[in-house]
């Protein structure tokens, strides 16, 4: 496995798919091999590395690893590749279908969605807000989700939340550059919580900690984590678990194990692997602390809302969504 520069630690993406090797080399007793990129000029080398050591699947992570990892794949026909968060992509980034290549891919607008709207529900200001790491579709397709969710609750109640941080129709809006520099999370964060919002949903890796250092500095400020179940990757630090109200979670260690558990089986295949609230790839974490504040009704309707998105009732898009979601 490769990461992309936010390294094993990051209490995201790379650490929950890390996570999934660690469990298939305990469960399966498969020898694994990794390399932490730590910028972006490490992602050739790394994957080459893991070729080089005899590795039959090479795992990248990543949507910023697509061109490297289509490129490696292209070049070494005999390597099975899987790449989380992206399908492969030529040297101009456009997608590519490569026989050695699986994508490991979510829907995670429709966690989003549920996460919107209770935001919505939560919020004592009438104000909550969302940035990204970068403007890419694995950091878009949380942005629009959560701000559909917002909409369909507004459309609903007849409420008028504002989302501060992101105009799905344009796709613009509050994009700190970066998935490293935590202190563009918390200037950020700040300025959002100063104009009002009091629940932010930051999706960009490490520099989400910017967010919850801001959280930690105000009354009644929480925040929406993004990946994995915030409150447990940040169990060393109580007074993060204490502001995050939920997480937008991609199951990302479990498909990668399972990813490897068929790839040691002999039955490797290209064909996407997609998660969804349908088949448990994305969802909401449990609200941990926040469990007895979020209403009952409210859970109600968002427990009726998730199987009205996987009936077809609800119908949540975005322009990331991964292709057949």
């Amino acid at each position: 496995m490769v990461s992309d520069s936010g390294g094993w630690d990051d209490k995201s993406f790379n650490e929950s798919s890390y996570n999934g090797l660690l469990a298939a080399e305990k469960n399966l007793g498969v020898e694994t091999a990794s390399a932490e990129s730590t910028t972006t000029s490490d992602f050739a080398p790394n994957i080459n590395n893991m070729v080089t050591e005899g590795c039959d699947l090479v795992i990248t992570v990543g949507f910023l690893l697509a061109p490297a990892t289509g490129n490696a794949a292209q070049a070494n026909e005999d390597t099975n590749f899987a790449i989380v968060d992206s399908t492969a992509q030529d040297a101009d980034g456009n997608p590519i279908e490569v026989e050695n290549v699986k994508p490991i891919e979510f829907n995670t607008a429709e966690a989003a969605f549920l996460a919107g709207y209770l935001a919505a529900g939560m919020t004592e200001t009438g104000k909550v807000a969302t940035y990204g790491g970068m403007n890419i579709p694995t950091v878009t397709i949380f942005m629009d989700g959560y701000v559909d969710g917002v909409a369909y609750y507004n459309e609903t109640k007849g409420e008028d939340v504002q989302v501060l941080g992101w105009n799905k129709e344009s796709q613009e809006g509050s994009i700190v550059g970066t998935f490293e520099d935590q202190s563009k999370g918390k200037a950020v964060s700040d300025e959002f919580y100063n104009a009002g919002a009091d629940i932010i949903m930051p999706v960009a890796g490490p520099v989400g900690a910017g967010t919850l250092a801001s959280a930690k500095e105000g009354d009644d400020r929480t925040v929406i984590w993004v990946d994995a179940d915030g409150y447990e990757t940040n169990s060393s630090d109580a007074a993060a678990q204490e502001v995050i109200l939920t997480s937008v979670m991609k199951e990302m260690t479990t498909a990668v194990e399972d990813v490897i558990t068929t790839s040691s089986e002999g039955e490797f295949d290209a064909a996407p692997y997609v998660g969804t609230l349908e088949n448990g790839g994305v969802g909401l974490a449990p609200f941990h602390e926040y469990e007895d504040d979020v209403p009952a009704e409210l859970v109600t309707e968002l427990d009726a809302l998730e199987q009205d998105i996987i009936d077809g009732k609800v119908t949540v898009e975005s322009t990331a969504s991964p292709q057949g979601a």
